[in-house]
């Protein structure tokens, strides 16, 4: 980065105001201990250490305050903003493991199927794969206890899988080659979390890249796949954020500095106190500052997908196409505590270049009102209407040539694309309710497995397999099967949509995501919407008007 980058790591001060409360609550038995009787009063700044001695002393029944502690401090948090949060020490870990990239774990992926874990894809190279354990496998027993059954969850068989690198785990296998079960006794390892999940040419000068989240190795994934994509023969690209919730804004900062020109603003931060306050600046060596750029959002790409979103919108850099993104403009810094457990405070809000913060509104203390914002959106008509959306006239700002955005409530795309409502039939919001596409999907692979397996790719799949009637037949006796009628005239309303989802269904169980994508985004709006923007030579500025 370039001069103007002002990261500050200095927050020893920071670190005693914001969380007094957290601390006092953590050592508040050992101080109570100290006082002479219950009637004595503490000062205001120890009023909770001394509601916490009294009920650990005084009250009729013996309380575990520990527990009472954990209770209370995310109700005290609750008051603040939506993002603040708390996590005990357990949660902490599992919240990090994705972001850091990589977990402990045995390798596979796993899908609860007729109340049976059943594996869907074994990790290259990981435990699993060492020991022969086979996609369409059952998982039976977990260190020789059963574990079928409704009341089994994927995070109570998450919870008996992952553990410390180097500890063993014992599982009972249920194969179709065999009528006894197969033990089978698994060393954990650390399993790679990947973030992009997938890229591939949509066309001879056009790559795709879907984002999954902004992990401690994303920009590395992302970088190793804009070069493979140039060269395949990409110009050009496509960066898929829709559902990416964020993660660490520094990774949103790298990967946009892949785009821009030296010295072009980024984001920037301002916090209680001016040693928050932070530009950052890109430094001009990004390898891909010619390449047209769309990049596509929805309701649900959150903080740094919108950090880089922000900075390719007011920079005019690349035009963002979908819907508009969640709005979340809060900075948060992890605190760690003496016992492992961590508070994640917001010290900061962060301002796209224009200078606006897209944070939505929120009063503390109404979490379900915050929650419920994206329902409203729903029930509003936005997802449906560009017209539907009201922008705040207070929060105008304007790019580096001039055109109008606002703050406030997420990122509004510069090509508003509708959800798309083709096909969708009650048929079809039925069998999607139900799980059934992706049941459907694992039922199929295990019944073809020789023959998928034996294919070159997923290309072949399409070429060969079977027809959209023999596929939709079928699939419509196995909803059957499963509880839901076939209502043909319905079905065939929803045939195409149907039939290209189990397609990808399919792929993604045998050759992984790098098939899901190529086959999911033929039917995808938003994809198609954006390439004919860039055919159109649209993904350059000034924006030509929309049609």
């Amino acid at each position: 980065m370039s001069q103007h980058t002002q990261y500050s790591n200095n927050r020893t001060w920071l670190m005693w105001m914001p969380i007094i409360i957290a601390l006092a609550v953590v050592a508040g038995i050992a101080i109570g201990r100290q006082f002479a009787s219950p009637e004595v009063v503490a000062n205001n700044d120890r009023k909770l250490n001394s509601i916490l001695n009294l009920i650990d002393h005084d009250y009729v029944d013996t309380t575990d305050i520990n527990a009472l502690i954990e209770l209370a401090i995310p109700q005290i948090l609750a008051n603040l903003d939506p993002h603040t949060s708390y996590f005990t020490a357990a949660d902490l870990r599992a919240a990090n493991e994705d972001l850091q990239g990589s977990f402990s774990g045995i390798g596979l992926s796993f899908t609860m199927m007729n109340d049976t874990i059943s594996v869907i894809e074994i990790i290259s190279g990981g435990p699993a794969e060492k020991v022969g354990i086979m996609a369409g496998d059952r998982i039976v027993t977990i260190d020789d206890s059963t574990f079928v059954g409704s009341t089994i969850t994927s995070n109570d068989v998450m919870k008996h899988l992952r553990g410390p690198r180097g500890s063993t785990v014992k599982v009972g296998i249920k194969r179709s080659t065999s009528e006894r079960l197969l033990p089978f006794t698994l060393v954990r390892d650390n399993i790679a979390v990947n973030s992009v999940d997938a890229y591939y040419m949509l066309d001879k000068t056009t790559g795709y890249i879907k984002v999954n989240q902004f992990g401690m190795h994303t920009y590395d994934e992302f970088l190793s796949a804009l070069i493979a994509l140039r060269a395949d023969g990409a110009r050009r690209y496509m960066i898929d954020l829709r559902g990416n919730g964020g993660g660490y804004m520094e990774i949103a900062i790298l990967m946009a500095n892949e785009f821009l020109n030296n010295d072009k603003l980024i984001v920037q931060t301002k916090g209680r106190y001016k040693r928050d306050e932070s530009q950052v600046w890109s430094d001009g060596r990004g390898a891909f500052t010619d390449s047209e750029l769309v990049v596509l959002i929805d309701e649900y790409s959150a903080s740094a997908s919108e950090i880089f979103a922000g900075a390719m919108q007011d920079n005019d850099r690349g035009l963002i196409v979908g819907s508009r993104s969640f709005g979340k403009g809060l900075v948060q810094n992890q605190f760690v505590l003496a016992d492992s457990s961590a508070l994640r405070l917001t010290i900061a809000r962060y301002y796209t270049p224009s200078g606006r913060c897209i944070q939505k509104d929120y009063k503390g203390g109404r979490q379900a009102d915050y929650e419920r914002e994206l329902y409203d959106r729903y029930l509003s008509g936005e997802l449906d209407s560009r017209d539907s959306i009201k922008f705040d006239k207070s929060k105008l700002f304007y790019t580096t040539t001039g055109r109008e955005v606002y703050g406030g409530g997420g990122i509004m795309p510069d090509l508003f694309v509708p959800r798309d409502t083709v096909g969708v039939t009650g048929y079809y919001i039925d069998v999607v309710n139900h799980g059934l596409p992706a049941k459907y999907a694992f039922y199929y692979v295990d019944k073809h497995r020789d023959e998928l397996n034996a294919m070159s790719d997923y290309k072949q799949f399409l070429r060969t397999g079977p027809s959209d009637q023999a596929l939709i037949d079928d699939f419509a006796a196995f909803a059957s099967n499963e509880g839901v009628a076939p209502r043909w005239y319905y079905i065939n309303r929803s045939k195409s949509l149907l039939t290209n989802m189990l397609r990808a269904l399919i792929a993604r169980d045998v050759w992984g995501n790098e098939a899901f994508y190529p086959i999911y985004n033929r039917n995808d709006k938003t994809v198609q919407a954006g390439l004919r923007a860039l055919n159109k030579h649209r993904a350059t500025f000034p924006i030509m008007p929309e049609e």
